[in-house]
């Protein structure tokens, strides 16, 4: 599949984690700035419309920009970084977009259970760790990361700087685009956006029409039922595209993991589950507070939209035949 644009390199430097974004070579020397902790720390001067403007012209380019995305990962959590780590790393061609309802990105990834702070992570998830330089306790047939904050920060660090990610978090999917493919056959081809603000004041404002971003490939890792939870899920219901749940099951560790990482696949044409909106969808037990199934479904999500990719071609980000 041809990318929908090409990156221009010259703006990225190779390192360890793969492509940054160069240091701006704009500088300006100011005579009265000055880094002094003893009560002579001076700022750049600036303006308020600078700021303002330097907020709106990179986001609205952004969104701009990413109106055709290569893949929409909905669900800024351990599987949904995961998948957008992997894709990007893997595929540096690819834009991808991350769609996140919360303001604040990582989902339930940012403590273990019941509020506590320890990560339990069953190997073989545990090389994600070292790929990515976190370090934890080997037990043997798991690990422990000591802080779980430690693990998404991290992870949410290394996926946004990466130059083909971008995220825009504070932002719900409201539905999914779904069009008659050239077969004939009902096909997800994109999301359906607004500000969470405002999707969660429908009822108590006038319509507040959204914005839609097209794409030949959608990963849904939005988490069990909830409030945003496995939004994907019960739309295919709505929409006609499955008969009904699954429903998730009771909790049962050695169960539930190794289900989420094997059956992460394409549930509908276009649209790939992943992570706990998966147990909702196919009825699979819930895991609890250990992640290494939330990691390994992150990853076998971007397998499979690299399959999907490899498999269409797309243009302005529809797909228009199959190879």
């Amino acid at each position: 599949m041809a990318p929908v644009q090409t990156l221009d390199n010259n703006k990225f430097v190779e390192t360890r984690f793969g492509k940054q974004l160069k240091p701006s070579s704009k500088s300006t020397t100011y005579d009265d700035v000055a880094e002094n902790y003893d009560g002579q720390y001076r700022f750049a001067p600036i303006q308020e419309a600078q700021v303002s403007r330097a907020m709106i012209k990179r986001y609205f380019e952004t969104m701009y920009d990413r109106a055709i995305s290569d893949v929409v990962i909905v669900g800024a959590g351990s599987a949904g970084l995961t998948c957008a780590y992997h894709l990007a790393s893997t595929r540096p061609d690819l834009k991808i977009t991350i769609i996140e309802a919360n303001v604040a990105p990582g989902g339930g990834a940012w403590l273990g259970g019941q509020l506590m702070t320890p990560m339990v992570i069953r190997k073989p998830a545990d090389r994600f760790l070292q790929e990515i330089c976190v370090p934890y306790e080997d037990e043997g047939a798991y690990v422990v990361v000591k802080h779980a904050a430690l693990f998404t920060s991290t992870l949410l660090s290394r996926v946004l700087a990466m130059p083909n990610v971008v995220m825009m978090n504070a932002t719900a999917v409201e539905d999914l685009i779904i069009h008659e493919d050239h077969a004939g056959q009902q096909r997800v081809a994109g999301v359906v956006t607004n500000w969470t603000l405002v999707a969660l004041n429908h009822d108590t404002q006038s319509c507040m029409d959204p914005n839609t971003i097209t794409c030949p490939v959608v990963v849904s890792a939005t988490g069990h039922d909830g409030p945003m939870g496995a939004f994907s899920a019960k739309r295919l219901v709505s929409a006609g595209l499955l008969k009904e749940l699954g429903n998730m099951r009771g909790l049962d560790m050695n169960r539930s993991e190794p289900a989420i990482v094997n059956n992460t696949r394409e549930v509908a044409p276009g649209l790939i589950m992943a992570g706990m909106e998966l147990s909702e969808h196919d009825g699979k037990n819930r895991m609890g507070p250990t992640f290494g199934g939330m990691i390994g479904s992150g990853i076998k999500a971007a397998h499979e939209a690299l399959r999907v990719l490899d498999s269409v071609n797309v243009v302005e980000g529809k797909v228009v035949s199959t190879i």
